[in-house]
């Protein structure tokens, strides 16, 4: 029961988290199902299938506050549901005990990739709604992004929104809310393909539903608080945690020494909550030169 708990708990923190930022579900989720020992497959297909309802539910909550981009979405949706399906047949042929460190090593990776692309690169980046993507990138960001998160538990949306946002061709909202209701086609053909080559009996489905109610209560508060939150503290809250779980995972796998273990987690914690503080102050300082000037400009 209380496992239950942390699962919906988890599911709550991480939509909250993906529905603000556009990204986070799937990489949050997996982290912690691995971190109970669950088989890569199964952690994938778990986080998918309760996926389904809080994709949709994002979705549609995104839909009502007008911040999807419809033609982006199926440009991203078509070729990440076709990617999705053959990336999960694909990991359920490989042995579990092989791929578990691989797994954590990619979903480490994407913890490192939110922060450098939302803290380093995009801080003071203006962007200016368009929409005009070419259809050729567009397939094959989303034929990668949904292979990647089939085969990883999570992926799509932190590959799909960074390379969104560094086009400066659409605003924040629309890239989060476009990325979030695309995800839905992708989670679905995934979630299929499980049921085909890995069968309804291997999922665990009491997860599936601790994840969705987390998740499902967490949707409508995350699309509304990504129009008043700045993303690059989403970014630190959630890039931190998939950091920290998966450094964990790592850890157990390869070093067997307690206290070296134990200083690398220490670190890893130190640094985060200096990056969260250090952007706090930066945005407020940004924020006061940005009243000053329009003070000046109007005086």
């Amino acid at each position: 029961m209380r496992k239950l708990f942390i699962f919906a708990l988890a599911g709550f923190l991480a939509q909250l988290v993906d529905g603000s930022l556009g990204m986070g579900f799937g990489a949050s989720s997996s982290s912690i199902l691995l971190t109970f020992g669950v088989a890569p497959a199964i952690v994938s297909a778990t986080v998918h299938f309760s996926e389904i309802a809080t994709t949709a539910a994002s979705g549609t909550s995104h839909w009502k506050f007008e911040n999807v981009h419809y033609p982006t979405m199926l440009k991203l949706a078509i070729p990440g549901a076709i990617s999705a399906f053959l990336g999960a047949a694909v990991l359920t042929s490989i042995n579990a005990n092989a791929i578990k460190p691989l797994i954590a090593l990619f979903l480490l990776s994407m913890g490192v990739y939110i922060l450098y692309q939302f803290i380093f690169k995009h801080m003071n980046d203006e962007h200016h709604y368009s929409g005009q993507f070419g259809r050729i990138r567009m397939v094959t960001q989303g034929a990668i992004a949904g292979f990647l998160d089939a085969i990883g538990g999570g992926g799509w949306g932190p590959v799909n929104t960074p390379l969104l946002l560094s086009s400066k061709k659409m605003e924040p909202r629309y890239v989060i809310g476009t990325v979030s209701a695309s995800e839905f086609f992708v989670t679905l053909s995934a979630s299929l393909s499980f049921i085909i080559f890995l069968g309804m009996t291997h999922i665990n489905w009491l997860a599936v539903i601790a994840l969705s109610a987390g998740g499902l209560i967490a949707a409508p508060i995350s699309a509304y608080l990504v129009k008043i939150l700045p993303i690059n503290i989403l970014a630190i809250c959630v890039g931190g945690l998939i950091i920290f779980t998966n450094s964990n995972a790592l850890l157990s796998y390869f070093v067997k020494d307690e206290v070296l273990s134990n200083i690398v987690r220490v670190i890893i914690i130190v640094v985060v909550l200096s990056l969260l503080v250090i952007q706090v102050i930066r945005n407020r300082m940004l924020s006061f030169s940005y009243k000053k000037n329009r003070v000046n400009k109007y005086n």
